[in-house]
């Protein structure tokens, strides 16, 4: 079941690429892309490796869009063998970033040497944008390439990033859109004293539990055709000296949405905050939108891709937007159409991360025959 698809994966995962570090991945890519007559540039940013690369001039154009970056191995001991030496049990290609997602990235390359050694004079043009900062922080990688198109007027029409979205067997699932996250820190004041002087202090736990009872229970939105209900969840809660003699002075609750398309960070925000003023909570809020939501309703990509699955893995698949971010969220600002598509997602961070390999060479094919249908 061995082919380029696989060959390219297998070089991609030998590079110790953890995140921001890209490990070479970028160069393989472009020595790649170059004799195809791409124009390929590098947009590295703050420590982080960027690549765009174009072929074509009129529209409409296709991206492809992924990162080389992979999340820490973990206790190297738990690894049935080298994280980063690609081996093959029982049918499965394992290492890290097997599926998340250097191998969608090998099948992107792959799927556009075929196609254009059968259709060189294709119509519309073929772009590939790749990081090395998705797993980490995020800031300087897609969201930079994309800031630098977009001040040169530069979009594209259709865009498919290559996470692992597969639930049970491959493209089973895509997703076409993403709910936004929206973060806040919120420190809530008190007086600090003994605890058995309740009259000389002002806890703040008290203080703010009748009021996230009521977040905790709020109905942000009812969500929509694509996306389920926004939600809010505390991570964390902080507050007292380790003392059990003692009433802290602060609390401080780190919480988040997930909010769909419904609503909008300023109206969460608005919402939050009137609760807090009318159970009398003296606050301050720390905000950091990490994401907006996006959406790609049915059209012309959605349909594209899903007869591409139809046609080559046989399958009927399914539109989701559940999941954590992806860099889809940046691309959506100058691209109307964005998808995600790409292998199983069972493994993706885990000890012994695999993929099949019986998976590999059809997840080319796919992305190939989208070409084929959009660039006529």
């Amino acid at each position: 079941m061995a082919g380029p698809a696989y060959e390219l994966a297998c070089e991609l995962i030998a590079r110790r690429s953890v995140t921001p570090v890209d490990g070479g991945c970028l160069e393989i890519v472009a020595q790649r892309l170059v004799p195809l007559g791409f124009d390929v540039a590098r947009m590295d940013c703050g420590g982080v490796s960027n690549l765009w690369a174009r072929r074509g001039g009129a529209g409409p154009i296709l991206c492809f869009a992924g990162h080389t970056d992979v999340v820490p191995p973990g206790p190297l001991d738990q690894w049935r063998s080298d994280p980063f030496q690609p081996e093959v049990r029982d049918g499965f290609l394992c290492g890290r970033g097997a599926a998340d997602m250097k191998t969608s990235i090998a099948a992107f390359v792959t799927a556009v040497e075929r196609f254009l050694a059968v259709r060189p004079d294709h119509a519309g043009a073929i772009a590939l944008l790749l990081t090395s900062d998705e797993e980490g922080r995020a800031v300087d990688g897609t969201v930079r390439v994309v800031e630098t198109l977009k001040a040169r007027g530069e979009t594209f029409d259709y865009c498919i990033v290559g996470e692992p979205t597969s639930a049970e067997r491959l493209a089973d699932t895509i997703k076409n859109g993403r709910r936004g996250s929206l973060s806040g820190k919120l420190t809530v004041k008190g007086v600090q004293g003994h605890i058995a002087y309740p009259h000389l202090v002002k806890n703040p736990v008290h203080k703010v539990a009748p009021a996230l009872a009521e977040l905790a229970g709020a109905v942000w939105d009812n969500g929509n055709e694509y996306f389920p209900p926004t939600s809010w969840q505390v991570s964390n809660f902080h507050a007292g000296t380790g003392a059990d003699n003692v009433v802290p002075g602060a609390a401080e609750i780190l919480f988040n949405f997930r909010f769909s398309t419904a609503s909008t960070p300023d109206g969460l925000k608005a919402r939050v905050q009137e609760i807090l003023d009318r159970h009398g909570v003296e606050y301050a809020i720390d905000w950091t939108l990490s994401g907006r939501p996006y959406l790609t309703p049915r059209g012309k990509l959605v349909e594209a891709v899903a007869q591409a699955i139809r046609e080559i893995a046989g399958v009927e698949t399914e539109l989701s937007t559940s999941g954590g971010t992806s860099d889809g969220r940046f691309i959506a600002d100058i691209c109307p159409e964005v998808i995600e598509l790409g292998p199983l997602n069972a493994t993706i961070h885990k000890i012994d991360e695999c993929i099949a390999v019986a998976d590999i060479e059809p997840l080319s094919r796919i992305y190939e025959r989208v070409l084929g249908l959009l660039l006529k």
